[in-house]
């Protein structure tokens, strides 16, 4: 056996083995045999039957083993409920007290949804083993019961901000007694109106709590000794309208207090004074911000060693910062901004060399900023210092001078400001890639002017404001937040930008939307949305006609944002104007793929993948001639692949995959240069190249054939196979044929080389046929004497 033959043997072995790869998994599946207890549940199915479930998020609840459903875990041991987590579920209606044969649950979470204003069901306060109890932003309403004072081994008890209806109340504190294990307790927005003056004496007898919040409470004014407390929130309580108490100090393990949004008055001095002679002083936050503090600053202030985050804004703190501030060696951020500040700046503040963010605006500062004020503040990133005309600060360094740190954009963390109003004139918010919290205020709608809203990747939470409707909004970019509720149904028929991917909406997607004419970028991916795709996106016409993009390049602000195309994340800015794209990915939507969608011609990218879609794929897919990214995997969509798809000339990102399609992988034109097998698999009835499954009537070199099938399909491919062959020869002749030619022409010196080689071999050829003549004659005897 010849050495070529050997060799071809080799790689036809190579070949046959599927990609010639042999994958060896990292980890192995673990299987349990875990069985959940039977009265568990049946109790879990009546309490599943009391409420609504619009996103299906309980559609696992029908197996035998409870302790494989979605949200509950079981101790693997004895088989019993420990962990009901169905936060942000978008459930509603009653709660069952079924919940109360789950007797070894000590988990419980169901915040993030929506019960419409019922009360907190009496029966939790009989599930004694709970140790973390989660109801916050549930939209439950009315009197907390003295009930849950029966949770004695309750650590975490979280009731804050419980929607739109009438908040939680509380009328007595005393059940707070019998939460002995308690570390955290947050009622924020919880309404303590009614409670007597008292009310710290009952959390004064939580022994391990280490964490209270109480924002937003109405809360009397009446403080107490809290001595194990590292982690304090009494703001936006504006019954507090007193001097700040200067017992504070005595809180020897406090390490975060936020005082914020009172109405505290007053001095200061013996409030700080008493903090930093506390022996064991840990202080590592304090805001007193939006107060109504006056009188200077002291130096006492220098001795909070241990300070990180020092907020003192929007009070009326006049004269200078203290020199002493120089002596905060671990402060990160301080603002002291909206105060009565007309001293000086001190240079001690250039020896904060932790300070990350530092405001001072809106004050009236004089003197000098020299370099030595800012010499070592190499972490600094944002810095804000307002000058105008009638202030008398100076900066005051040489032309050469390189400062040591990078600032950013102004990032001062925190909730968005709560003040806008109609004199501002801004055409551009942008806010992304911050640490902001909170709600979208209420008040963002009195910037008429705004056309440009960037609030995307912080931690908002709650709905998008309706007041936002006055504005002029042409692009909104809100992905990457805590986003939850409706969808707004009132957006503007000018956006051209709808931009709210990652977040928790849940319900459908407006109808509304369909009327709007400039819409060309809609990414709704990775909510909670259900219900099926709009049958009337063909009034999008900016996605059928095209649309101006001269928008994007107007007021010298270029916009940014990440949409998710071909499969990856990519960042998109100045030609975010040529984009069109519909993401619809990573929801619960259901029902077909609307035909209307084949309409939007314009489209470049579409991406409906893990969803809930059936039926088929529009068989018209074809028409958006313009689409390069097209994803539906993930889906139950059935039926063909419509031959359509092999017409997509632009075509360049395709995943299919884990459907139920079935029959022949389409081909031709662009499909040819998406032969991924990844691009189908999932779907056992498709069959064809690429995949390794053939369909009936194919042929193979390796084995029989299945006989059932088409025999035109068949004819086709043959056909095929054979022009293709007649072509690939044709084109080597032509270039082998030509490539000879074309040089001897060229080169004069090649052409003479050649020319002789050929009169060469003619010579030789021509001997030794002459020698072979001779040679026969003789061995004939016909050569003549």
């Amino acid at each position: 056996m010849s050495n070529l033959t050997m060799l071809f043997l080799l790689l036809s072995l190579f070949a046959s083995s599927p990609l010639g790869i042999i994958k060896l998994s990292s980890c192995s599946e673990v299987h349990t045999n875990v069985k959940c207890i039977h009265t568990e549940r049946e109790a879990l199915l009546s309490f599943k039957k009391g409420l609504t479930d619009p996103s299906c998020r309980l559609s696992s609840w029908v197996s035998g083993d409870c302790c494989q459903w979605r949200g509950i875990e079981c101790n693997n041991k004895s088989y019993p409920v420990t962990k009901l987590d169905l936060r942000n579920a978008g459930l509603g209606g009653k709660i069952n007290a079924s919940l109360i044969h789950l007797k070894y649950v000590n988990y419980l979470d169901l915040s993030e949804n929506d019960f419409i204003g019922i009360q907190i069901p009496e029966f939790f306060g009989m599930l004694e083993n709970l140790i973390y109890l989660n109801l916050s932003s549930a939209s439950f309403s009315g009197r907390i019961l003295p009930h849950l004072g029966n949770l004695s081994s309750l650590i975490h008890l979280d009731l804050k901000d419980n929607g739109d209806f009438s908040p939680l109340y509380s009328r007595n504190m005393d059940w707070l007694s019998g939460l002995s294990s308690l570390k955290y307790l947050d009622m924020t927005g919880v309404n303590f109106s009614g409670v007597e003056a008292d009310w710290l004496q009952a959390v004064n007898t939580l022994p391990s709590l280490l964490e209270l919040h109480l924002s937003y409470c109405t809360i009397p004014y009446d403080f107490v000794n809290l001595r194990n407390i590292e982690d304090l929130d009494l703001g936006f309580n504006h019954k507090i309208s007193d001097q700040l108490p200067s017992f504070f100090g005595i809180f020897c393990k406090l390490k975060t207090l936020d005082l914020s949004m009172n109405n505290f008055s007053g001095s200061v001095d013996s409030f700080l004074g008493n903090f930093s002679t506390s022996l064991n002083n840990s202080m590592e936050s304090l805001d007193l911000s939006s107060n109504r503090l006056a009188g200077k600053i002291p130096d006492s202030l220098g001795r909070l060693g241990s300070l990180t985050k020092l907020i003192l804004d929007s009070n009326s703190f006049p004269g200078s910062i203290p020199s002493s501030i120089g002596n905060l060696s671990s402060l990160q951020l301080f603002s002291l901004s909206e105060n009565e500040m007309n001293g000086t700046i001190p240079e001690s503040l250039g020896q904060l060399s932790k300070l990350v963010s530092l405001n001072l605006e809106l004050n009236s500062w004089e003197g000098v900023i020299i370099e030595a004020h800012l010499m070592n503040l190499t972490r600094l990133e944002n810095f804000a210092v307002t000058i105008d005309k009638n202030q008398s600060l100076i900066f005051n360094v040489t032309y050469d001078w390189v400062p040591p740190f990078k600032l950013k954009d102004l990032e001062l963390e925190g909730e968005l400001p709560h003040h806008w109003n109609d004199s501002q004139f801004p055409m551009v918010v942008d806010i992304a890639y911050n640490n902001l919290s909170g709600k979208i205020p209420n008040s963002m709608g009195f910037l008429n002017s705004l056309e440009v809203l960037v609030l995307s990747n912080n931690n908002l939470y709650g709905e998008i404001p309706s007041s936002l409707r006055n504005c002029s909004l042409w692009s909104i970019d809100l992905g990457g937040n805590y986003l939850s509720r409706n969808l707004p149904s009132w957006i503007g028929s000018h956006v051209l930008m709808l931009h709210l991917r990652s977040n928790l909406f849940s319900g459908i997607i407006p109808r509304q939307w369909c009327n709007l004419p400039s819409l060309h970028i809609l990414d709704l991916a990775q909510n909670n949305l259900y219900g099926g795709i709009l049958d009337c996106l063909d009034n999008l016409t900016a996605l059928i006609y095209g649309y101006n993009n001269s928008y994007f390049g107007v007021y010298e602000y270029q916009e940014e944002t990440i949409l998710v195309t071909k499969g990856q994340e990519l960042l998109y800015g100045r030609i975010l104007g040529l984009v069109s794209s519909i993401d619809l990915s990573g929801n619960h939507l259901t029902g077909e793929i609307p035909n209307e969608l084949s309409r939007l011609i314009k489209l470049g990218t579409v991406n409906l993948s893990i969803n809930l879609l059936t039926g088929n794929i529009p068989r018209s897919i074809g028409i958006l001639r313009w689409l390069e990214s097209l994803d539906l995997s993930k889906n139950s969509l059935s039926g063909p692949i419509p031959k359509s798809l092999s017409s997509l000339t632009f075509l360049a990102y395709l995943n299919l995959s884990f459907n139920n399609l079935v029959g022949k992988i389409t081909s031709g034109n662009q499909l040819q240069t998406l032969n991924d097998a990844s691009i189908y698999k999932g779907n056992p009835s498709l069959c064809g190249s690429p995949l390794p499954t053939k369909c009936p009537g194919d042929e193979t070199f390796d084995g029989p054939t299945i006989t059932s099938g088409s025999v035109d399909d068949k004819q086709d491919g043959d056909d095929y196979e054979r022009l293709w062959f007649y072509v690939s020869i044709g084109l080597g002749f032509v270039v082998g044929f030509w490539s000879v030619c074309c040089t001897l022409l060229v080169k004069k010196s090649w052409r003479h080389w050649y020319f002789q080689l050929c009169d060469d071999i003619k010579d030789r050829i021509s001997l030794i046929i002459a020698l072979k003549v001779v040679h026969l004659k003789r061995k004939f005897g016909l050569e003549k004497n």
